[in-house]
């Protein structure tokens, strides 16, 4: 039994109960395929890595809800350990990826999703403005990730995770130059706000402006 086929089984599997999601133990599995239980350890852990399983004490095996995010992220992580250009080049992908879907997005965020994205702008202006400066990088990922959070297609949204997980390994969030960070977060500002009043061509055009600033992003 190779990796794929233990996915397949995982995928195909039904069990009946309370919790379908629930796979049975290795030795169940062992039995009923004539694999060995190491060899489906083996299989497991291929498995794990992948985000399509979860092993806990009490719990046992279960099959989690599908996200795309774990291997486009360890992939990624992987070819910029490599070649730190990889960086670069998924990058300009992420942006293509962005504005192609950017007017599907915007037109399913609810007023929940902008009274969030508000509370994100509010957040970061607090941190850029107080005394000491905190960088929100944790409000700028939330904030394009939150753009996107309608969109029924987990293809994209695990690149964009995998993206802004890359951008913190490669320590983007840890500085920058506060004139720098405060441009940033004013096209942030054109942005929710143009979202908000219903401008979708408005935001995408000010986002597509936003993107030019990480290419020339000072490096001191």
């Amino acid at each position: 039994m190779n990796t794929n086929e233990f996915i397949d089984y995982v995928a195909m599997f039904e069990n009946g109960g309370d919790d379908p999601d629930r796979i049975p133990s290795l030795g169940d599995v062992s039995e009923e395929l004539g694999v060995s239980i190491s060899k489906l350890r083996e299989q497991l852990e291929g498995a794990r890595a992948l985000g399509l399983v979860e092993v806990r004490p009490r719990t046992g095996i279960r099959r989690k809800p599908y996200s795309f995010t774990p291997a486009a992220s360890n992939s990624l992580l992987y070819a910029i350990a490599r070649d730190r250009s990889h960086f670069a080049e998924f990058s300009d992908l992420r942006i293509r990826l962005e504005t192609s879907f950017w007017c599907e997005a915007v037109r399913k965020l609810t007023p929940e999703d902008f009274d969030e994205l508000r509370e994100l702008l509010n957040t970061a202006w607090q941190d850029l403005n107080g005394s000491p400066i905190i960088i929100p990088h944790r409000e700028h990922r939330k904030l394009h990730l939150t753009i996107f959070k309608r969109l029924d297609n987990p293809f994209v949204t695990g690149l964009l995770e995998a993206y802004w997980n890359a951008y913190e390994a490669v320590e983007l969030g840890s500085y920058a130059d506060i004139s720098y960070l405060r441009e940033v977060w004013a096209y942030h500002e054109r942005i929710v706000e143009a979202i908000i009043r219903g401008d979708v061509d408005g935001s995408l055009e000010a986002f597509i402006e936003h993107t030019k600033l990480l290419r020339s992003r000072p490096t001191g």
